[in-house]
C-alpha cells in the first residue's frame, strides 16, 4: 500500500471532524463523521454533524444551544492541517470546509511521481469472493451473461484496485440433469465416440438442440438419460469421461469470449461443490435447521411464505444446496470476508432466503454492517429496441461472439471512412476497432444503474458525442496528442516542474482529480459501477473547459498545465482499467 496512501480527501477531511467530535462532546460514543463532498460556493466539503447531535445531547447537561453553536465548536476544534485553507458555518451548524489549493496542486504532483496506486481507496475487507459470469455448460454464452460478465469484472478490479485479494470465481453450471441427456445422445450417435474425441460433438449448440428434441420426443431415451444421470453422478468412469468431454469442449468457446472481453475469472463450478454438500446439509440438520416438508428437506425462512428448498422431494439436490455448500466453503476454505453474487434482480427473493438461512447457521452475523458479509448484485434486463428481451431477428437469443464481431466491425467502419486505413497499419486498425467496439458495449452497459433495464442499440454506443465510450477514448487521445505536440518530456516536467492552480477552472479540474480515490470508494461500497462513469464523464467534461479557456503550450504557465493534462490522462487510464476498458493514445 505504501506510506503515501493517507486515503482518500474525504477520508482525510473526516478524521479531522473526528477528532473535534471528540473535543467537544467526549462523553458521546459512536459518533461518525457526516462529511461530504459539496457543490456549493461556500466550500469544498461540508460536515453535517451539528443536527443529529443536537438532538442526541439536547436536554441533557450541555453548553451548546443548538446546531449553530455545535457547528461553531466543530469549526473552532478541527486541528490544524494544511489541507485545509479555511472554514465557515452554515445556516443550521453546517460546517463548510475550502481545501488549501496548493495543497491540492501538490497531491496532483505527488501522485504523478509516485503513481496512481497512492491514490486507492482504503477499504474495512482484505478478501473477497466475486462469483459472475457463470454460464451453464454445453449452452453458448449469449446477451444474457454479458452484465453479469462485464460488471463482475469491474467490481473485481475496482476492489483489486483498492488493496483487496479478490477470487473471481465462475460458478458455472456444469452438474445438472441436463448432463444425463447429452451423454446418451452422444454414446448413442457416436458409439465410438472416445476415439472420435471433440469431433463427435462438432458444433455444441447443434449437439445440445438435437439432444433436446429426442428427450422431448422420446420416452424411452428419456429414462435412458434420466439413469444416465445417476451413473454420471454415481461416479462412473465412462460417464464421467464424457462429461469432462463436453464441459472441456464448452470451456475452450467460454475462453474465447473472456478472451475478446480481457477478463480473468477462475472456474469453480456446481461440480466442485457438489462433494461439500452432504457434509454442510448434515450439520444444518444436527442445528435443528433443515426441516422434512412434502417430502422434501427444508429451511423455514421467517417472513417467508414458502420455505428454502435443499434436498428435493426425489432426493435430488439443488441451487440452494449447491449455494450452501459454495458458501461455506468459502467462508471456511478461502476465508472470505466478502462474497459478491452478480446475477439478474429475477434471483434477488433465491439469495434473500439463502442469505437468510446462511444467517439462521450462524455463519454471517444479524448485523450486515459487520463482517464476513455476503451482497447480491442484481441487474435488469438487456432491452431490444423494441422494449422486449433483446433477441435476433428470427427470436433467438443474441450470441455474444456475434455482439462483439458486430460491435468491433462497425467501430472499424467508422474508422476506415475517417481514413485511418491510409494511415495507420493493419494491427493498429484493428487495435483501435476493438478497443472502441468492445469499449462501447461495454460502457453502454456499466453506466447504468444496474437495477434498471437498459435498451442495446449500437448506433447510440458508438456515438462519439454525449456520454460515450468513443467521446472518452477520443478525449483521452487529445490529452494525449497535446503532450506529444508540446515536444516537452513529461518525466522531466514531473521532476523538475510545479503544478499551480491560478485559473478557475485549473482548480475546478485539480479538486475533481483528488476526488479520485473516494469516488473508486463509493462504486466498491454500494456495488454501483455507474459511479465511476459518471465520475469519468465529469473528468472529461471539467477537462474540456479547463483546455477552451486555458492556453497550454506556449503559455507561462505551460509546465504546470501540461502536468495538469498528464495527471487527466492517468485518472482516466485508470477509470478505463477498471471499467475494463483498453484507452487509445491517437484517433
Amino acid at each position: 500500500m505504501g506510506e503515501d496512501n493517507l486515503g482518500s480527501v474525504k477520508q482525510q477531511i473526516s478524521k479531522l471532524f473526528e477528532a473535534s467530535l471528540k473535543a467537544i462532546v467526549p462523553d458521546e460514543s459512536n459518533l461518525e463523521p457526516l462529511v461530504a463532498a459539496c457543490t456549493g460556493r461556500f466550500g469544498d466539503y461540508q460536515c453535517n454533524n451539528a443536527m443529529s447531535l443536537w438532538s442526541r445531547i439536547k436536554g441533557k447537561k450541555t453548553e451548546f444551544r443548538g446546531p449553530p453553536s455545535i457547528g461553531q465548536a466543530l469549526m473552532k476544534n478541527l486541528p490544524q492541517s494544511e489541507m485545509v485553507e479555511s472554514c465557515s458555518v452554515a445556516g443550521p451548524g453546517f460546517v463548510n470546509v475550502v481545501l488549501s489549493t496548493e495543497w491540492i496542486a501538490k497531491s496532483i504532483h505527488q501522485m504523478l511521481t509516485n503513481g496512481i496506486g497512492t491514490w486507492a481507496p482504503k477499504l474495512k475487507v482484505n478478501t473477497a469472493v466475486v462469483d459472475f459470469s457463470s454460464p451453464n455448460i454445453a449452452k453458448e454464452m449469449h446477451v444474457g451473461h454479458l452484465r453479469s460478465t462485464i460488471i463482475g469484472d469491474t467490481l473485481a478490479r475496482m476492489l483489486e484496485f483498492s488493496n483487496v485479494e479478490v477470487l473471481r470465481r465462475n460458478h458455472v453450471g456444469d452438474w445438472g440433469t441436463q448432463f444425463g441427456m447429452l451423454i446418451e445422445f452422444l454414446f448413442e450417435e457416436f458409439p465410438n465416440w472416445e476415439d472420435a474425441g471433440g469431433q463427435a460433438i462438432g458444433d455444441l449448440q447443434a449437439f445440445y438442440k438435437a439432444s433436446k428434441q429426442r428427450f422431448d420426443a422420446d420416452p424411452a431415451f428419456k429414462e435412458r438419460a434420466q439413469q444416465a444421470v445417476v451413473r454420471l453422478q454415481g461416479g462412473e468412469e465412462k460417464y464421467r469421461a464424457a462429461w469432462a468431454q463436453i464441459c472441456d469442449i464448452s470451456r475452450q468457446e467460454f475462453h474465447q469470449v473472456y478472451k475478446r472481453l480481457g477478463v480473468h475469472i477462475e472456474e469453480k463450478g456446481e461440480s466442485f461443490y457438489n462433494p461439500y454438500i452432504p457434509g454442510v446439509l448434515e450439520a444444518l440438520s444436527n442445528q435443528g435447521l433443515i426441516e422434512e416438508s412434502e417430502g422434501a428437506r427444508v429451511i423455514f425462512i421467517e417472513g417467508k411464505n414458502i420455505p428454502l428448498i435443499v434436498v428435493k422431494s426425489d432426493g435430488g439436490y439443488n441451487y440452494a444446496s449447491t449455494d450452501l455448500a459454495a458458501l461455506w466453503y468459502r467462508l471456511n476454505e478461502e476465508k472470505a470476508q466478502w462474497i459478491i453474487y452478480v446475477t439478474d434482480v429475477g434471483q434477488s427473493l433465491h439469495f434473500e432466503m439463502f442469505f437468510s438461512a446462511a444467517k439462521r447457521a450462524g455463519w454471517l452475523p444479524a448485523d450486515d454492517n459487520l463482517y464476513p458479509k455476503v451482497s447480491h448484485v442484481g441487474f435488469g434486463l438487456v432491452l431490444g429496441d423494441d422494449g422486449k428481451r433483446f433477441r435476433t431477428r428470427s427470436s433467438e437469443v443474441v450470441r455474444l461472439v456475434d455482439l462483439l464481431d458486430e460491435a468491433k466491425n462497425r467501430s472499424k467502419a467508422v474508422l476506415i471512412e475517417r481514413g485511418k486505413a491510409a494511415e495507420w497499419t493493419g494491427e493498429e486498425l484493428e487495435q483501435t476497432a476493438e478497443a472502441v467496439g468492445y469499449g462501447a458495449v461495454k460502457y453502454a452497459d456499466l453506466k447504468n444503474n444496474r437495477l434498471t433495464n437498459y435498451t442495446f442499440n449500437y448506433d447510440q454506443m458508438l456515438n462519439d458525442k454525449g456520454n460515450t465510450a468513443v467521446y472518452l477514448l477520443y478525449a483521452h487521445a487529445r490529452i494525449c496528442s497535446i503532450i506529444r505536440k508540446s515536444g516537452k518530456d513529461i518525466e522531466e516536467l514531473k521532476k523538475k516542474g510545479s503544478i499551480s492552480l491560478d485559473h478557475a477552472d485549473e482548480r475546478v479540474l485539480g479538486l475533481h482529480l483528488m476526488q479520485f480515490a473516494e469516488i473508486v470508494e463509493e462504486a466498491c461500497t454500494n456495488l454501483l459501477p455507474n459511479v465511476l462513469c459518471e465520475y469519468l464523464y465529469n473528468l472529461s467534461e471539467n477537462f474540456t473547459r479547463f483546455y477552451s479557456n486555458c492556453q497550454v503550450v506556449g503559455s507561462p504557465e505551460e509546465t504546470s498545465r501540461l502536468l495538469l493534462c498528464e495527471a487527466t490522462a492517468v485518472v482516466m487510464r485508470k477509470c478505463f482499467h477498471l471499467l475494463g476498458i483498453t484507452p487509445v493514445y491517437k484517433i
